[in-house]
């Protein structure tokens, strides 16, 4: 800032980023004002409360020109709720996103009081730590064959006290032998890549999230046709598998479950959109 230069206040910068951001995002002043409660260090209540007149910290604009990149805020802020939780969020995990809420609820419905849970590509843990924190009674085992996802899930999993009913195991279950020793369980839930590799991508979505996690081939189902003959084997008596899946992947991964034994139930997101199958 020149000499004698007015400063710039919190809600002069917010209007100045939001303008820059609505170029990039649907969203833009929703992700100023998260990127700027996170360059305060406060919440974003307390931003829109208490600081609007302050003036702007020197970090926001590096944190606006990132987003301007399309970087998602999830990861420029490293932190993403999802059921009411905070994960933390790098590059090497998917942002969680609230269409996952309906994988969740099937994971969820009728789990008693007691049992193990495993998660399949378990990624940040969002859907792992979220069902363990609903169910005090389980204990769950995730993997993944990202070492790096692994880090965070645990990190998440320490950050909300669940550390000691998780174990977090490096698998990839393209590769024999990878659940040797793992034992049964009475639910599995998985969140497989589904994305056909020519998908039409935002690009926050195909330049930042980790590919490995996103696609499955030319028609998204190559996941599945390797995981879901896997799980009865991995199946308590009585137990249920829940898949997320594409929303327009629901007669093709049913079929694929029916040819493994299972009956599908499907369950659709908030937006109505099919999001996960119930296989029993």
């Amino acid at each position: 800032m020149a000499d004698g230069a007015a400063e710039t206040t919190v809600a002069a910068a917010l209007r100045q980023a939001a303008e820059r951001l609505s170029q990039v995002s649907d969203t833009a002043r929703l992700d100023a004002e998260v990127l700027m409660a996170h360059a305060l260090g406060v919440s974003r209540s307390d931003l829109l409360l208490r600081h609007m007149q302050r003036g702007a910290p020197p970090g926001f604009a590096a944190l606006v020109d990132r987003r301007a990149l399309r970087e998602p805020v999830a990861y420029i802020v490293g932190e993403q709720e999802f059921h009411g939780l905070p994960f933390r969020v790098t590059p090497d995990v998917l942002i969680p996103r609230d269409d996952s809420e309906a994988t969740l609820a099937g994971a969820l419905e009728d789990a008693g009081e007691g049992g193990r849970v495993l998660d399949c590509g378990v990624g940040s843990g969002a859907l792992l730590l979220s069902f363990l924190a609903e169910r005090r009674g389980w204990h769950g085992v995730g993997i993944d064959r990202s070492a790096g996802a692994l880090q965070i899930a645990g990190e998440n999993a320490a950050r909300l006290g669940l550390a000691a009913r998780v174990q977090l195991v490096e698998a990839d279950w393209h590769c024999e032998g990878w659940a040797a020793g793992l034992g049964r369980f009475d639910r599995i839930l998985a969140n497989p890549p589904y994305v056909e590799d020519d998908a039409a991508l935002p690009p926050s979505v195909r330049e930042f999230e980790p590919a490995g996690a996103l696609f499955a081939g030319a028609d998204g189902l190559d996941d599945y046709r390797a995981l879901v003959p896997q799980l009865p084997a991995l199946l308590t008596p009585g137990g249920t598998a829940v898949l997320e899946i594409g929303a327009a992947q629901d007669r093709a991964v049913a079929r694929i479950a029916g040819e493994a034994g299972f009956s599908a139930t499907l369950r659709r997101d908030l937006a109505g959109r099919p999001r996960a199958l119930i296989l029993r």
